[in-house]
């Protein structure tokens, strides 16, 4: 995959995460979007989505877009300008979209991630 190319260009990514007492990992859609080099995603369920409570418990995950897969590890952004790109990215890539505004509301955005490849 051309990192972070192909994630910036796939409107669905898929998040692949462990969790410590399964032996398969498991699979979710997401969002992700790019803002200079950087991949952002974040929780639209919050703090009860269960890839995001995995990828909290053990940081190394995968990324799958089009059927290939990169390692990837990720990193908390909550620091007010990893917030803000991210929030401006997701509104910019997935504007007219009625699903837009649950991405960018207060009380998730301490879910941002920044995803580094492996």
């Amino acid at each position: 995959m051309a990192w972070p190319d192909e994630l910036d260009a796939a409107v669905e990514i898929e998040i692949e995460t462990q969790r410590p007492d399964r032996d398969q990992p498991r699979r979710t859609t997401i969002w992700a979007v790019v803002d200079d080099g950087d991949v952002f995603v974040r929780s639209w369920r919050g703090d009860t989505a269960r890839w995001y409570n995995e990828i909290l418990a053990d940081p190394e995950a995968a990324v799958i877009v089009d059927g290939a897969s990169t390692p990837v590890r990720a990193v908390p952004a909550t620091d007010p300008e990893s917030v803000e790109r991210a929030s401006a990215g997701l509104q910019t890539k997935y504007a007219g979209t009625s699903e837009v505004d649950s991405m960018v509301r207060d009380e998730i955005l301490h879910t941002t991630l920044r995803l580094e490849p492996r």
